[in-house]
């Protein structure tokens, strides 16, 4: 099929948007059309995704946002033409959206030590697993040692929490730090174990027995709270007296307020949530297994994941063990199954090994590139994945297995069954057997009903494609790092869009240092006029994205500073222009940096090299022609 024009493309999604009536404002990134629609629901999704020149539609935080790559800009401007929409105002970029807002703030709170806590979460379940065999005794300095670096983070999650959301509300974290240090003071610990009668200024204050130890609601509503009160101080204090009379009031205003309201107000709220939970799962266990396992990457689809982790971070505060987490094992491990099946089905050698590294990947609890570049393209081996996630959940949740240590869910999630709470049994053999099944279902049914015909048959002839006669096969180009910084693979950056190969393949950086590079010798064709991101292509036909950050477009230039100018030719390792590292980070974006090569379908392959740190014109990405 004929590529669309940029104005066809534009028309087009616009009608099914729901028309210019259906658009409250629309700006772009450097690689999406960003819709705030009225209503979403009169979108056509499904039907803007059949659009050959749109890679995905992507519905998070408020925006209805359509993929269509590099040629973004183009399309913008002939939106903008054929719609006669421009640019929003400061007021229309607030989202009102409560549920997105709710989202965004989970997110943003949890996301930066959920692999400490994945990590230490297994740590804890396999000395559980030493302890019951005899390995290790309770009483030895080395079980000591060790469950105390297991246990830490989880004992005064408090601080991560108050750190992490001071930086999504942007205030300052180590005011907050100073808060929950003194909720989780030793001696008010120790009252609150006792019983003991507190007051403040005449005023009770009521503290549960474990205090606030482990508490996650308390703390990001004083969080809140703090970045007003602070905001107020700094309004009020002359600029030289504001260094320390602003941190000194803001403290003095918020501890006892934390102590007298806010403090019992959130353990209130995570009371109900714990009771509110609890009765749901006890009217039916296994209901609630089969639609947990087999909803629960739709929920990570859209985002709706976020609203459960603190309920089930709640359940583990209140209770000691968790029994939510154990029913999602079934919907990790059953993409697995899917993803294998797929791999010994397709003739696509592309797809084989993508559905090969999938089924890795997701056995240890990272499903994105599984669900986004396997199961999902090809529909029945997703719903396939699905239903092997709910009977397996079903298994688990029927057993009552429970986790009585933190973390992300995957098959190092298995030594967490192991109870170390005297008189609480958890059915640990279940829920290996409830992960199985979800693996067997999963496989057997994509193995019997396969995948579309008329994608198979498009492997085939990629296949043939990519084994053909092409004049340039044999050929290979170097491109080198336009960064300094810490290698992550692209599968790991949290953007879907990159994460799942869609705009091509590639590897991200986190940059230690501000400087950005011509990883070849091209020409510029793209610089976005907020300087996060510069597209280029390379004598030898290559097709280069550099995103600088996540969400960085929100910055409006604000801390880049790009040299560069579209149509510019420029060498392998020329100075392309610089960005403030810390500016991106304290307004609260990821600074990982995307490097993809966006034309990668009309190569053999893209390939990346073993490394983990790297310094800009260094080797980073072969092309193979």
């Amino acid at each position: 099929m004929a590529k669309l024009s940029n104005r066809e493309l534009a028309t087009q999604v616009l009608e099914l948007v729901g028309g210019k009536e259906n658009v409250s404002s629309v700006v772009h990134c450097a690689t999406r059309l960003r819709f705030k629609l009225n209503d979403e629901s009169i979108a056509k999704t499904e039907e803007i995704k059949k659009i050959p020149d749109v890679i995905q539609v992507v519905q998070s935080g408020g925006q209805y946002q359509v993929v269509v790559g590099s040629r973004v800009s183009d399309v913008f401007n002939e939106l903008l033409d054929v719609s006669g929409l421009g640019e929003p105002t400061e007021e229309e970029k607030k989202d009102s959206n409560i549920f997105n807002k709710f989202v965004d703030i989970i997110s943003g709170v949890f996301t930066p030590f959920l692999g400490a806590l994945a990590g230490t979460g297994v740590l804890k379940g396999l000395l559980s697993i030493l302890l019951l065999t005899g390995v290790l005794t309770d009483k030895s300095g080395t079980y000591q040692i060790l469950y105390a670096a297991s246990d830490g983070l989880m004992q005064f999650l408090p601080f991560a929490v108050a750190f992490t959301a001071a930086k999504k509300f942007k205030t300052d974290p180590f005011i907050a730090l100073s808060i929950a240090g003194a909720l989780l003071y030793p001696s008010i610990t120790q009252m609150a174990g006792e019983q003991a009668s507190l007051s403040f200024l005449g005023i009770p204050v009521i503290i549960s027995p474990t205090g606030y130890m482990q508490t996650v609601i308390p703390i990001i509503l004083f969080v809140w709270l703090q970045k007003y009160i602070e905001k107020f101080m700094k309004k009020i204090i002359p600029e030289f007296l504001k260094i320390i009379l602003v941190p000194m009031f803001t403290i003095m205003i918020m501890v006892p307020l934390t102590f007298v309201a806010i403090g019992p107000l959130g353990t209130i709220i995570g009371t109900g949530l714990g009771t509110a939970y609890t009765a749901v799962f006890n009217f039916s266990p296994i209901l609630a297994g089969a639609v947990m396992g087999g909803l629960w990457q739709v929920f990570v689809m859209f985002g709706m994941h976020w609203g459960l982790i603190p309920i089930g971070l709640n359940n583990l505060t209140q209770y000691g063990f968790d029994t939510l987490t154990p029913m999602l094992l079934g919907a990790v491990l059953a993409q697995a199954g899917a993803a294998f099946a797929v791999f010994l089905r397709t003739k696509n050698e592309k797809r084989k090994a993508l559905a090969l590294s999938g089924t890795l990947t997701a056995v240890f609890g990272i499903t994105e590139p599984t669900v986004y570049g396997v199961t999902l393209p090809l529909k029945k081996p997703f719903i396939a994945a699905c239903i092997g996630g709910a009977v397996g959940g079903a298994v688990i949740g029927g057993a009552g297995v429970k986790l009585f240590a933190s973390g992300l869910v995957s098959i190092l999630s298995i030594p967490g069954f192991v109870s170390t709470i005297e008189g609480v049994e958890s059915n640990v053999m279940m829920g290996i057997i409830g992960g199985i099944v979800s693996i067997v279902v999963a496989f057997v049914m994509t193995l019997v009903i396969g995948f579309d015909k008329e994608v198979e048959s498009t492997d085939e002839e990629s296949n043939n494609v990519s084994s053909g006669t092409s004049s340039q096969s044999g050929s290979r180009e170097e491109l080198v790092s336009p960064v300094t910084g810490e290698v992550v693979p692209l599968s790991e950056v949290k953007d879907e869009v990159f994460s799942s190969g869609a705009l091509g393949k590639g590897i991200a950086i986190n940059p230690t240092i501000g400087e950005l590079y011509a990883p070849a010798t091209g020409e510029i064709t793209t610089v976005f006029p907020t300087g996060h991101a510069i597209g280029m292509i390379t004598n030898d036909g290559s097709e280069i994205l550099i995103h600088i950050g996540m969400d960085t477009v929100e910055l409006d230039g604000k801390g880049f500073d790009i040299k560069a100018k579209q149509g510019d030719k420029v060498n392998q390792g020329d100075l392309l222009g610089y960005f403030d590292i810390d500016y991106i980070k304290e307004a609260g974006n990821p600074v990982v940096t995307p490097i993809v090569v966006t034309n990668s379908d009309q190569f053999l392959d893209v390939l990346t090299l073993d490394q983990k740190d790297i310094v800009s014109g260094e080797e980073l990405l072969v092309v193979i022609k």
